[in-house]
């Protein structure tokens, strides 16, 4: 019997944990300047980013990436301070072992600031 709920209890942890990691909430693109890219945590280091979506700052969009995206690590470092687009999933919810939000960066690309874009929409 305790061999059927270790059974039990080991297979509705991988379902849950694979349905939380391979269905995402959501997805989508925001854009932004991008103010924080840092590699944090004490025993548990994940790669956090904010991104401004105001011009105030008021609005930041916290994101989460995963450790074996090092292209996309790679372009946040050299995008720093930069107005960047990107592209998300968003998960049900997290693990102290993936990040510390639900949001994780799966494509950056720079773009042109909308706030200081001077005469590149004429033509």
């Amino acid at each position: 019997m305790v061999i059927y709920a270790l059974l039990l209890l080991s297979l509705g942890s991988i379902g849950y944990i694979s349905f939380i990691y391979y269905v995402p909430y959501s997805n989508g693109v925001r854009s932004g300047e991008l103010i924080k890219i840092s590699h944090k945590g004490y025993l548990v280091k994940t790669w956090e980013g904010e991104i401004s979506q105001g011009i105030s700052g008021a609005q930041i969009f916290s994101f989460s990436v995963e450790d074996k995206h090092k292209d996309i690590i790679q372009q946040l470092k050299d995008y720093q301070g930069k107005y960047v687009k990107v592209e998300y999933i968003e998960r049900y919810r997290t693990f102290f072992w993936w990040g510390d939000t639900r949001y994780y960066i799966t494509k950056v690309e720079k773009e042109n600031s909308p706030h200081f874009n001077l005469n590149n929409d004429e033509n």
